[in-house]
């Protein structure tokens, strides 16, 4: 009955997650946003109180830093990205329509056949008009859940402030959660607690360096190329490679083709741009993963992209935010229930004692 119980109790606490979530998930951004700010600074923190620094101090020192640099970068950034992307939607239409006549030049009679050989102006139309529908789809779905956006004010100066306050009452927080639990639960619930920390801790603030330095170096290695928008398709191929193998994949498919609509029929640059796409996946799968994220994360890629579509799907923006947390906490309880259950006699058939 013990097991069963626990089983009860994880499985109403994430009923009761979920719907609090889907409730509240229009006015949870900004508060989203503190936390997961406060849990990457956190560690900062603690490293300058052990050297004698005051805990709020030192919290006000971190978010201050971590704001001043964010809107540096947002200053210097926002402008340069806009006009690429602006340029790149604009030349869109002139990219899709080389790229398809290259393939129709191309003497493959399947390839044809798949293509078909009408005009490719007409082609690109309805390319266009079924990326303009799916794209509004998926942004309609990401405003549902995330209308906060609109309030950028309050997203702007409640974010902060969540951070700091999170970040400088931690200690409290925790010890004030330790006395809700039933002191017999109290080391078992501790252990969960760490596993579910570690994974988070292990991919969060582990691919956020990872993405930091794939976006850095696939915007360095394109431009140093040549290609147009390498700045934009850099970054952008950094930050989605927080899913992976989505990053490297969309980047690669939006670079070559930049690459064969800009440089077609010289080969050199294409083929470098090939594999400044193929070092950074060598780079990320050998050296940045195992250094930054670990081997022992507990967060399969599938787990992984199917619970962040999934969440961004239901929760727009927010579900986004917390795809990786809530995926880390099931996969540790979705483990620990199999262990339970693999030590009770209903797996085992042995007679009670």
């Amino acid at each position: 009955m013990s097991v069963e119980r626990q089983l009860a109790f994880w499985l109403a606490t994430f009923v009761v997650v979920v719907l609090l979530l889907w409730l509240l998930s229009e006015i949870l951004l900004p508060f989203v946003a503190g936390m997961a700010i406060a849990y990457l600074l956190d560690p900062v923190t603690n490293r300058l109180e052990r050297i004698g620094v005051n805990r709020r101090l030192a919290a006000f020192l971190i978010v201050g830093m971590f704001v001043f640099v964010f809107v540096a970068l947002l200053l210097v950034l926002v402008p340069l990205l806009a006009s690429q992307l602006y340029a790149l939607i604009a030349n869109m239409p002139g990219y899709i329509t080389r790229l398809y006549e290259l393939a129709l030049s191309v003497e493959l009679p399947l390839l044809r056949e798949m293509l078909g050989s009408g005009d490719a102006s007409k082609t690109f139309n309805d390319v266009v008009r079924e990326g303009a529908g799916w794209l509004a789809a998926f942004l309609r779905s990401l405003w549902s859940g995330g209308r906060s956006l609109i309030s950028l004010l309050s997203l702007i100066v409640v974010t902060p402030v969540v951070a700091f306050y999170l970040i400088s009452d931690w200690p409290r927080i925790v010890t004030t959660v330790e006395q809700w639990i039933p002191l017999k639960q109290r080391e078992q619930v501790h252990a969960l607690l760490a596993e579910i920390d570690a994974a988070i801790a292990g991919f969060v603030r582990g691919q956020s360096g990872v993405c930091l330095i794939l976006g850095s170096y696939y915007a360095l290695a394109l431009s140093l190329v040549g290609l147009n928008f390498a700045l934009l398709i850099g970054l952008l191929a950094g930050l989605i490679s927080f899913i992976p193998f989505v990053g490297s994949l969309s980047g690669l498919l939006l670079g070559i083709g930049v690459a064969i609509a800009q440089f077609w029929p010289e080969w050199t640059p294409i083929v470098t741009v090939f594999g400044i796409f193929m070092v950074g996946q060598f780079v990320e799968g050998y050296i940045l993963a195992p250094k930054f994220v670990g081997e022992n994360v507990g967060l399969h890629p599938v787990w992984l992209m199917f619970a962040m579509f999934a969440f961004g799907y239901l929760f727009g923006f927010v579900g986004l935010l917390v795809a990786v947390p809530v995926a880390a906490a099931m996969g540790v309880l979705l483990r620990f229930a199999l262990r339970r259950y693999r030590a009770s006699t209903i797996y085992t058939g042995e007679p009670v004692g």
